[in-house]
């Protein structure tokens, strides 16, 4: 059996637990078939040996084959404030990340998507989770959830973006925990842009335990509830005094897509498929014409059940062309406009030449989106949405 060593310029890697052969011993590559020259050099005090390039080094039989996941994720035990890796950090109990909008995460229009938005949400938190010691090695769950076979799933999640970064931005994602009811989490997110501080978008969501033999809801074990409480904050990205009852939808909707079929890449590590994919059929079924003047100012989503590889999924959408939007949420619109304003941001019929006035008495656009099963005989609801437009901004809201 073989190890594989690999090293840079700046650093080396240690071998543990291998049979090493003389100084400059040549021998076969293990895959090629080729002859290795080793360069092994031997620590000042006797220490181990370490490989100043590629080699590849006999080991004894006994060894693994692969690496566990434990030794190559390293996945923390205790708490850790600075994860210098994520560029990450612990602070008033809340996880903090500096990230880079890199180009795989942007759309034409050279700002980030909401699908790469709601994947670095999802990401910082598991990197959170990560951060606290008590990640084991299911997606997200704790040591106590994975003793009693149990995970973690959403079922609500809202979103609100009052500007996307760019490529190439530089942004901070804060997250943190708390408690929502007796059995379920709250988590919520706020990012900003580094350079000015300027908040970009809050996000707040709801999750339970289901346990992922049965498939089935669970209670929060005692042992899981110590585990999390001790990190769960008050502070709330999006307070919800009276939440939004979204409509089901039927087959009489406005625009319908049919026929959608999950993709292998499409699933999670629970196996189901990822509530970033849903999003992506909701928005499939608006028409490109308006998606060419309208971006995406908040979406309210809703779970129902989960969505496996072998579901076939319908897609279905309304739009709300009346405008009839609760006053009170339209009037909150209008209010963090004004206050966008103080933070050298403007609205986009400003930027138009529009005016004040018509700027704040434009209404946003609405849909009602639904994903279900498609079946014969029943058809389930897999995810209930609803989503707010506003016009795009034609122009970047800071001189040049």
């Amino acid at each position: 059996m073989w190890c594989s060593l690999f090293s840079s310029s700046t650093s080396h890697f240690t071998i543990i637990k291998c049979s090493i052969p003389s100084d400059n011993q040549e021998s076969k590559n293990p895959i090629s078939g080729n002859v290795v020259k080793l360069d092994l050099l031997k620590s000042k005090k006797n220490g181990p040996h370490v490989a100043t390039k590629t080699s590849f080094v006999p080991c004894d039989e006994t060894l693994y084959n692969i690496p566990r996941p434990q030794i190559r994720q390293n996945i923390p035990s205790k708490k850790q404030l600075v994860d210098t890796y994520r560029q990450g950090l612990i602070v008033e109990g809340a996880y903090r990340q500096t990230v880079v909008i890199r180009s795989y995460e942007v759309g034409p229009d050279k700002v980030a998507t909401i699908e790469s938005i709601l994947n670095l949400l999802q990401e910082t938190a598991l990197n959170h989770v990560w951060m606290s010691g008590l990640l084991s090695d299911g997606f997200g769950a704790t040591h106590g959830m994975m003793k009693n076979n149990l995970i973690w799933v959403v079922s609500r999640m809202q979103v609100q973006i009052d500007h996307y970064p760019i490529w190439g931005e530089v942004i901070e994602i804060e997250t943190w925990v708390g408690a929502s009811g007796k059995n379920g989490m709250r988590r919520d997110w706020q990012i900003r842009s580094q350079a000015t501080g300027l908040v970009f978008a809050r996000a707040t969501s709801t999750w339970v335990m289901m346990n992922q033999q049965t498939r089935r809801l669970s209670k929060m074990p005692e042992e899981v509830r110590a585990e999390i409480s001790p990190w769960f904050i008050s502070k709330q990205a999006i307070k919800e005094e009276n939440p939004i009852k979204i409509e089901k939808l039927d087959d009489t909707a406005k625009y319908v897509l049919s026929n959608l079929k999950p993709k292998r890449s499409d699933l999670d590590m629970n196996h189901h498929v990822n509530n970033v994919k849903y999003v992506r059929w909701m928005l499939e079924t608006i028409p490109d014409q308006f998606l060419e003047s309208y971006q995406l100012s908040s979406i309210l989503l809703e779970y129902r059940r989960e969505c496996g590889s072998s579901d076939i999924v319908q897609a279905l959408c309304e739009p709300d062309e009346e405008g009839t939007f609760d006053d009170v949420v339209v009037d909150d619109q209008h209010k963090r406009r004004i206050s966008v304003l103080h933070g050298f941001s403007l609205a986009s019929g400003i930027l138009e030449a529009n005016g004040l006035l018509e700027s704040l008495n434009q209404r946003p656009f609405s849909y009602t989106h639904l994903l279900k099963i498609k079946e014969q005989i029943k058809n389930e609801e897999i995810v209930r949405g609803r989503t707010t437009w506003k016009r795009k901004i034609s122009s970047i809201p800071f001189p040049a």
